[in-house]
């Protein structure tokens, strides 16, 4: 029997609200240079994607995942699943046209199996070491202010440049900060945004992720800090780079500097006289 089992519910007579991670990971590889998808390639013995998933399902109060994966990985990514005893997948569907087309689709087939105020975490396949305090702190942000948006300060200065050869303006560094991911919202706004945007001719073109939608209808984007290490893997430099980061999380746990990915809470769970 797999071991994967699928948590779908009916919407009738389902009243608990979810928190839902949204994993979109419908990347071809062009930039990557490899002759598979960026988030199947094998780091440490574990696809990328992997690495991302089991970040949501060893975290506490996520209670769903959605997988958003090319059509022709469909069959590749439910193995895996099974494989690594990701029960809390609920689907993996085919991705769009477009990354926000696969996020949209993703959504739709969430809000088809929850209720409306469920908390959504979109969030990229290929990034593979956001902290479990960043994902709660998401899940906060969205219950106090409506939404969280995961961010860096940015400690390199940024010049704006519409040609990419002179320099029309420089901000201020202490103004600048770079999105990352998760990007979290109550289902039912993230959808209504997407809907709005939906509309127009030109439908997501220079939409780059769900904070430029939310802000493109007025919305409130609400910040969250995020952890330096969350890279998102897309060129053969950004291997390297995350594999040093499996390193420093290695050695933390051999030397006791610190768990970053909760294994103590893991552990207490099954093992009630382990000492904190």
């Amino acid at each position: 029997m797999p071991v994967l089992r699928h948590v779908r519910c009916s919407v009738k007579g389902m009243d608990k609200r979810m928190n839902i991670a949204i994993i979109f990971a419908g990347g071809s590889g062009v930039r990557m240079g490899s002759g598979i998808p960026k988030q199947f390639l094998e780091i440490n013995g574990k696809p990328v994607i992997i690495h991302t998933l089991q970040l949501f399902q060893y975290h506490d109060e996520i209670d769903k995942i959605y997988i958003s994966v090319l059509e022709d990985y469909i069959g590749y990514m439910k193995e895996l699943a099974d494989e690594y005893r990701l029960n809390k997948t609920a689907a993996i569907i085919a991705g769009g046209e477009t990354a926000q087309d696969s996020i949209y689709l993703a959504l739709k087939k969430a809000e088809s199996e929850n209720p409306q105020d469920s908390i959504v975490l979109l969030h990229d396949g290929v990034r593979p070491f956001v902290s479990y305090e960043v994902i709660s702190d998401n899940i906060r942000g969205v219950k106090e202010n409506g939404n969280a948006i995961t961010c860096t300060a940015c400690y390199e200065t940024i010049l704006l440049s519409h040609d990419g050869q002179c320099v029309e303006s420089v901000p201020y560094r202490k103004d600048t900060f770079a999105a990352q991911a998760p990007q979290s919202f109550y289902l039912k706004d993230i959808i209504a945004a997407h809907d709005e945007v939906r509309k127009r001719p030109q439908r997501y073109e220079n939409m780059v992720d769900a904070c430029t939608i939310i802000r493109s209808q007025g919305m409130a984007a609400h910040m969250v800090p995020g952890n330096r290490g969350n890279i998102k893997v897309t060129t053969p430099e950004d291997v390297y780079m995350f594999r040093a980061l499996l390193q420093y999380k290695e050695n933390e746990q051999a030397f006791g500097l610190g768990i970053t990915n909760r294994i103590e809470t893991r552990m207490n769970k099954h093992h009630k006289n382990i000492r904190p």
